[in-house]
């Protein structure tokens, strides 16, 4: 049973809550429940009231969706409107009786909220429901967690499971207390919610000591990388633009592409050869959402370094969708926060076979933006010639060059790299007038003819 709350006070309009029936998938995270929290509402700051939220029909089928990526069943909805959130339980007293009633009644043993709950509010409403409670960035974790298939992945999923768990751990008070022996010690002694969060602590200092160990390696593949004139162009969007789909079209490989929300968690790059026979690497990146947590975009720094190092942003929009508009707002905020939104970046509008033929004849291509279908292969040669135009590193040059017959691998690298105008045999000798790039010229300098 999904039960949605839209806020229309100074809140932000959003469903809330979702109760789900069945079996609702393994949930990682112990229970939620909290010992301190101020229970008030964050105030929206003004850089956050700039940004178009989705409106509330288009909020609710995308939390569906998440939860429906979670595994979870849903029964039924329920919609409530009120001025600002409760303090104490954001849906009010009367609700939380009403949900209660409707939980008992569906034998729902999962209860949702599309809303970040504060510890004590995550509390109470325990105490009052019959079932176990989940907000939105618990709900967004788990999902993240079954994607996770790196290393890396997995331990930047643990990080911000457990910085999302600290301050929710409940104590036990005396009865939970570890007494120490000898004189002197027979206080109260140390509570099972210290040591619970004293095991946090160390944990949470292992995996950042792990994550920086895979920063670090890295870093180091990023440095060879940059060693070579390589531009690394980079793809982000919101969830489910057709991001992977778009990468396994150019780089011809087989990444997941899903429907599902957060199906490509762990990033990917693959090398591209542009039209001037430049090789270009593309990184596919986790999908971005609105309201995206922070511990979240905090746990996935170095994933999502390979952004902020990119030389190009692909930015995969899906041109069927009618909030276009709201999740490329969303996608910009996140960019903010990384520091990469005053990158270079061209707009990719994806899905264009999706819209009715009378609206898709009347798409133009400008300089930043094209328009394409990964699905169906229209516009992919535009988009590559785009990002050839865009790509300073390792420009090609025309030359001529007088290469020996017997330097076979040299004239294989030229066919495999270089655009060849002409080629003439004379006294053993392969002229050619050619255009290549940079790289490759430099390694056969001694056969170029200097005119």
């Amino acid at each position: 049973m999904l039960v949605a709350v839209e806020f229309t006070g100074e809140r932000r309009r959003l469903p809330a809550t979702a109760v789900l029936a069945g079996k609702a998938a393994s949930f990682r995270g112990d229970d939620a429940s909290a010992d301190d929290a101020s229970g008030e509402e964050t105030p929206i700051s003004a850089a956050e009231a700039k940004i178009p939220d989705l409106d509330f029909d288009s909020a609710l089928e995308e939390f569906q969706e998440l939860a429906r990526s979670a595994g979870a069943d849903i029964a039924e909805t329920l919609i409530q409107h009120r001025q600002r959130a409760d303090a104490a339980t954001l849906i009010g007293p009367g609700k939380v009786e009403e949900l209660a009633a409707l939980v008992a009644a569906t034998s729902a043993d999962l209860v949702l909220f599309d809303h970040d709950l504060t510890p004590s509010q995550l509390r109470n409403l325990e105490n009052e429901l019959p079932c176990r409670v989940i907000d939105r960035t618990q709900l967004i974790l788990d999902i993240f967690a079954r994607h996770a298939r790196t290393r890396e992945g997995q331990l930047q999923v643990e990080l911000a499971q457990l910085e999302y768990q600290l301050p929710r751990l409940a104590g036990g008070g005396k009865s939970m207390s570890q007494l120490g022996g000898g004189i002197g010690t027979r206080g109260p002694g140390e509570t099972q919610l210290e040591t619970d969060r004293r095991k946090i602590y160390r944990r949470v200092r292992h995996v950042k000591q792990q994550l920086e160990d895979v920063r670090r390696i890295r870093a180091q593949q990023r440095q060879r990388r940059e060693s070579v004139p390589i531009a690394t162009v980079a793809l982000v969007g919101y969830t489910n633009a057709g991001k992977s789909t778009l990468f396994n079209v150019l780089t011809k490989s087989d990444v997941i592409a899903s429907p599902r929300m957060f199906a490509t968690l762990d990033p990917t790059i693959r090398s591209v050869t542009l039209p001037t026979r430049r090789k270009v690497l593309f990184s596919d990146t986790v999908g971005f959402i609105r309201h995206l947590p922070h511990t979240l975009v905090s746990a996935f720094r170095a994933t999502l370094e390979e952004v902020q190092r990119a030389t190009l942003i692909l930015q995969v929009s899906d041109a069927s969708s009618p909030i276009t508009a709201e999740q490329d707002a969303q996608v910009e905020s996140v960019l903010k926060e990384l520091e990469a939104d005053k990158k270079p970046r061209l707009h990719v509008m994806n899905k264009v076979d999706l819209l009715p033929p009378k609206q898709r004849e009347s798409l133009r291509d400008d300089e930043h933006t094209v328009h394409v279908s990964a699905a169906k292969g229209i516009g992919l040669s535009t988009l590559l010639d785009r990002i050839d135009g865009l790509v300073d590193e390792d420009r090609p040059t025309k030359v001529r060059l007088r290469i020996p017959q017997k330097e076979g691998k040299a004239l294989a690298q030229l066919q495999a790299r270089a655009r060849i105008y002409s080629r003439k045999y004379r006294d053993g000798l392969v002229e050619l007038e050619a255009e290549a790039p940079d790289s490759l010229l430099r390694r056969m300098k001694e056969w170029v003819v200097i005119e």
